[in-house]
């Protein structure tokens, strides 16, 4: 399997036309997007997944899947999108973002995505800050981005649930130096082109 970033468990590659089951898996399940909207209906699924090759395409970022490296079995996706109202003053800001699969909870493959994202984004595409956003109910990922070092920042509206939002922000070189993605779960130092497939 192309992938262009690997962590200790983790490969990403970007989202192909023929993922369309990966994704209706994911974004399809009650349970993963329970508390972002609910799951998206069938027809939908193909167009977000549309949507996602389309911004690798014109900026270089998506939340691109993940799979186990053993075994290859697909987990999730993590990554990036464009903020929808940046400040002035955020710079080479973007919302990051990951989905994973019930079967995988509970076992820090969340932390350890999210970890390889933040390294992806500060490192080869020179991101100078991230913002994180979640359910107000969803404890887990709230303690998954703290653990990042994201720092609370106040709420936005996220339309889908009709809700305000806890947001949180991560600039770069100030995430938590104890829990950097080396440290954690030993990455390849070799961090690939990602290169859209034909």
């Amino acid at each position: 399997m192309d992938h262009f970033l690997t962590t200790a468990r983790l490969g990403f590659r970007c989202w192909r036309e023929d993922d369309l089951p990966l994704a209706a898996e994911l974004w399809g399940d009650p349970i993963v997007m329970a508390l972002m909207g609910g799951p998206v209906a069938p027809d939908r699924v193909k167009a977000r997944l549309a949507q996602e090759i389309v911004r690798m395409r014109d900026l270089g970022i998506q939340y691109w899947p993940f799979f186990l490296l053993e075994g290859g079995r697909f987990a999730g996706c993590a990554g990036m999108r464009p903020r929808e109202h940046p400040a002035a003053d955020d710079g080479r800001s973007y919302q990051m973002g990951y989905h994973l699969l019930p079967f995988f909870w509970g076992q820090g493959i969340a932390t350890e995505a999210a970890l390889a994202v933040i390294d992806h984004a500060f490192g080869s595409l020179g991101v100078e800050a991230l913002f994180a956003a979640h359910h107000p109910l969803n404890i887990r990922s709230a303690n998954v981005l703290l653990k990042l070092g994201f720092v609370a920042v106040g709420e936005e509206l996220y339309p889908p649930t009709g809700l305000m939002h806890p947001t949180y922000r991560l600039l770069r070189g100030h995430n938590a130096g104890s829990l950097h993605c080396d440290s954690l779960f030993p990455m390849e130092k070799t961090v690939h082109d990602v290169k859209q497939p034909d």
